[in-house]
């Protein structure tokens, strides 16, 4: 990973000065306010830090997808209280990203004062990076700091192209982030495990080919597993499965034997006749054994404690995905079990663990183990992205 600059980089007295700050406002709602205000948690160090330096902190963000056009129910006004309740703070917000009233607002606004500008995305000029649109809004800003990695692989005016115009900083939040994601991958310590669960190898393609020349294991799980088994001859009755993927599903495993990387598959599996909470058809059998009218809903206890011992000797672990069908019970056993196997060793000093990505988070969070791994990132496309081993434009463009 190239070096990128950070807070520490900047002046300690930033008084008189404007941040531009890029930050992840796009929370979930409920009844007028956020459900779930992780991502304002996350960007909390940075904005005050920059505000506890001096500077006036003007936030940058997008709520919703408008496409290039203003609706009320989309403004960041919206999130005002849930940012003021976290960062317990006033916040002034300002109805425009540029301008006269933007400059306006920043006349009343003293150092150390927090401004919320409106959902940069109402501009059309946003998405398509517009370099007219990009040097307006860069004319209110001394410099930028992008904290929102989760929409890192977006090349948006507030994501890259102020990058290019005002001097770039990553905030506490993509460093963090950033960091974690050289330890998982960029360079880390090997023997370097994967985990890779979710419905259909189809949105993991990428994914799965990416790793299999960087990891030493790959563990695959989830309805993806079954389209693998299948590949491999397996009947796997009535499961999940992308049987018109079973050619690509061998050429990956081929790449990986190539690569000298060995990829493990459920040996045994729990199944049942019908997915529905503890049925009564639920039985844990041999993946030879799975009857037509069965399907496959979660990895069996057998294959979990093979893969536990796979984790023991292993230095790293990517974790994307989960290894059943998590939200029902008891088909959650796999993913509980895998993911506190992992959670222990991090906290034995024996594995780095990094996790995200869809629906990473909740499983993580589902079996106690999320707060135990060493990084989990709430970023769901971007993360995604990554593990692709595309290049992001938010973070290439941060690159000194």
């Amino acid at each position: 990973m190239t070096s990128f600059k950070t807070l520490d980089d900047l002046p300690a007295d930033l008084s008189g000065k404007v941040a531009l700050v890029r930050v992840d406002l796009n929370l979930p709602m409920l009844e007028g306010r956020a459900s779930d205000v992780t991502r304002v948690e996350a960007a909390k160090p940075t904005i005050l830090e920059l505000a506890d330096k001096g500077a006036k902190v003007l936030l940058l963000a997008h709520f919703g997808r408008p496409k290039g056009a203003r609706h009320s129910t989309m403004s960041t006004s919206m999130v005002q209280g849930d940012l003021e309740r976290v960062l317990n703070r006033e916040i002034m917000f300002i109805p425009e990203v540029t301008g006269p009233v933007v400059k306006q607002s920043l006349g009343i606004l003293s150092d150390s004062d927090i401004g919320l500008l409106d959902n940069i995305r109402f501009w059309p000029g946003e998405e398509a990076n517009d370099p007219a649109f990009a040097a307006a809004v860069a004319e209110i800003g001394d410099f930028y700091v992008n904290d929102a990695f989760s929409a890192a692989h977006r090349a948006h005016v507030s994501t890259e192209g102020l990058a290019h115009i005002l001097p770039a900083y990553a905030g506490r939040a993509m460093e963090r982030e950033l960091e974690a994601l050289e330890a998982a991958l960029g360079n880390p310590e090997t023997p370097v495990a994967a985990v890779v669960g979710g419905a259909k190898v189809s949105s993991k393609l990428a994914v799965l080919e990416h790793l299999v020349g960087k990891v030493q294991h790959l563990i695959i799980g989830g309805g993806m597993a079954n389209t693998f088994l299948a590949a491999r001859g397996v009947n796997v009755g009535k499961s999940l499965c992308e049987h018109d993927l079973t050619d690509t599903a061998n050429r990956i495993l081929d790449q990986a034997d190539h690569a000298g990387c060995t990829v493990h598959l459920p040996y045994d599996v729990v199944v049942a006749k019908e997915f529905a909470a503890n049925p009564a058809s639920l039985r844990t059998c041999n993946v030879h054994e799975v009857a037509e009218d069965e399907m496959i809903l979660d990895v069996g206890p057998a294959a979990v404690e093979a893969l536990a011992d796979v984790l023991k000797t292993c230095r790293t672990l990517v974790w994307n995905g989960p290894m059943g069908a998590f939200e029902t019970e008891p088909f959650d056993a796999a993913t509980v079990a895998l993911a506190r196997t992992a959670a222990a060793l991090t906290q034995d000093g024996s594995l780095v663990s990094v996790a995200g990505g869809g629906d990473t988070v909740a499983a993580l969070n589902h079996a106690g183990a999320a707060a135990d791994f060493t990084y989990v990132s709430t970023a769901g496309g971007a993360f995604l992205e990554w593990m692709e081993g595309k290049v992001l434009p938010g973070v290439a463009a941060l690159s000194t």
